[in-house]
């Protein structure tokens, strides 16, 4: 099957995306993650990112970020070198790479969002307390702000790391797997604020892995196995055919059916 795009990426990366990446290669020794990948996600929009286990997904947001090497490629943020506009990027890494035995609050974790704006070693004002506080209100952790982050739940931890994200107020937000393990509460309030960061005007992309929710939850969607099969609106690209040559034969032909529908 011929790869299926809807974005032209032969010219230059376009300016006005909020993350436009051309000819993306990362290898780990010399196991390939990543393959000659080109995509370019839209503004304002709620971008997936969706594959198998061991496609790349989270190798991508590291490589673009300049986390891990890449082997070539170009990385644009907003049309500039990503390390020109990092103060308009934030990250929510994935819960499990994070150690939680860091003897530290959760109002002191939205904190760290802020130290480039504050400075490593300046007193950190009432004002950038404020909006630590606020940013753990939005997200329904207001209430445990001076609780060890340590003694939170996982779905909790996860609200934590999202409320240091919003205390950035950047303009493109990347998340790895941000409903993974997490209860059905907290996905609930993640995807509300999310939503409502996409209303404001941010450009919000995720690693996904539950197919069912990527017609709900998001406008467009990358579906990778270390290269990109297919990349557009979710309405034309989470077809039958797409997600058939993107996990092969790890989903049956029912599975696929039914979340076609469900999209439908």
């Amino acid at each position: 099957m011929a790869e299926i795009s809807l974005v032209d990426t032969r010219n230059a990366l376009d300016p006005a995306s909020p993350l436009a990446v051309r000819g993306l290669t990362v290898s780990y020794g010399e196991k390939p993650a990543l393959f000659s990948l080109d995509a370019t996600f839209p503004a304002g929009a709620m971008s997936a990112i969706v594959g198998p286990n061991g496609a790349g997904k989270s190798t991508f947001l590291k490589a673009a970020l300049g986390l891990i090497p890449r082997v070539s490629g170009e990385v644009q943020v907003f049309g500039r070198d990503v390390d020109r506009v990092r103060d308009r990027i934030a990250y929510v890494p994935q819960r499990a790479s994070v150690d939680w035995d860091f003897p530290t609050t959760a109002i002191d974790v939205v904190l760290m969002g802020l130290y480039g704006q504050i400075g490593l070693w300046r007193r950190i004002s009432g004002q950038y307390k404020a909006r630590a506080r606020a940013c753990l209100d939005r997200v329904g952790m207001g209430e445990f702000a001076d609780r060890q982050i340590g003694q939170l739940s996982g779905g909790q931890q996860q609200r934590v790391f999202l409320a240091r994200a919003l205390a950035q107020e950047a303009d493109l937000f990347l998340l790895d797997e941000p409903f993974a393990g997490v209860d059905a509460a907290t996905e609930r309030a993640i995807i509300d604020v999310l939503k409502s960061l996409q209303a404001e005007g941010r450009s919000i992309v995720a690693v996904h892995h539950d197919l069912s929710t990527v017609p709900d939850y998001f406008d467009h969607v990358m579906l990778v196995n270390l290269r990109r099969i297919a990349e557009g609106p979710v309405r034309q690209v989470f077809t039958a055919a797409a997600l058939s040559e993107t996990y092969g034969g790890r989903l049956g032909a029912t599975q696929i059916d039914t979340l076609i529908l469900q999209g439908a």
